[in-house]
């Protein structure tokens, strides 16, 4: 098949494009860096062109919500104007898990929009709910650290690898549009400061973490509210098996 990944030169993005090659199939990219701009439709046409699948792994500001979900809108009102267009078949969208559950983060709000045009857009479509991923802890720990001291919320997660991600949105981007896909989660709940801690570890750094709700998510995401939900699929890579691999 002839299939499109936006955000191609992201982790998720990148990973995904690889499987899809892996299995014999034609890749397009799409990313700014690559001359293709969503906020635009720059170069849209010509990326989209012959094309049967769409899988949308994008990423967007998420310090603001008033332009994290103007961005959001723009590029996927823009991506799916051109798919039409194009002809394309079947759209695939990479979301967050509970996503409805988290009112007051800018993130999960673009997110929120993005599925709302998506379920409403003139494509067939599948949307992916993943849980956050094995990297995330050491990620979130990196956007307040200073002088070796981070803080970060102490969240009860069920972090998935980013590989059995792209694996899972590479297998649905070549089958018949699904409507919403049940969660995907990695096999095991985990606790956001400890991931970090021990990720810190293993990449042979030092940081004192300080567990605090004031960061950028709040006591809303306490408890079980990360967690997925009734019948996930869950993905087989452990935290332990993912960690082992960045030493």
């Amino acid at each position: 098949m002839r299939i499109t990944v936006a955000g191609a030169t992201g982790n998720i993005g990148a990973l995904t494009v690889a499987a899809l090659e892996r299995d014999g199939h034609h890749v397009t990219r799409i990313s700014r860096s690559l001359g293709v701009d969503l906020s635009t439709g720059a170069g849209l046409e010509d990326a989209l062109t012959g094309v049967e699948a769409v899988v949308d792994a994008t990423n967007g500001p998420a310090a603001d919500r008033q332009e994290t979900v103007a961005y959001f809108g723009t590029t996927t009102r823009n991506l799916l104007a051109a798919e039409e267009r194009a002809g394309v078949r079947h759209h695939v969208l990479l979301s967050i898990a509970g996503v409805d559950r988290i009112e007051g983060n800018a993130h999960y709000a673009g997110k929120r929009e993005q599925e709302r045009l998506v379920s409403a857009g003139p494509v067939p479509w599948t949307i992916v709910p993943a849980t956050q991923f094995h990297d995330f802890a050491a990620m979130v720990a990196g956007w307040s650290e200073q002088d070796g001291v981070a803080t970060i919320a102490p969240l009860l997660v069920q972090p998935i690898a980013p590989a059995d991600v792209a694996e899972v949105l590479a297998e649905i981007a070549v089958g018949e549009p699904r409507g919403r896909h049940a969660d995907i989660a990695g096999p095991e709940p985990q606790d956001l400061v400890d991931m970090a801690r021990r990720t810190h570890q293993a990449l042979g750094r030092t940081v004192k973490l300080v567990p605090t709700w004031s960061t950028t998510f709040g006591p809303e995401m306490a408890g079980n509210v990360l967690l997925p939900g009734e019948g996930a699929r869950i993905t087989p890579t452990t935290f332990d098996q993912w960690l082992a691999q960045q030493r």
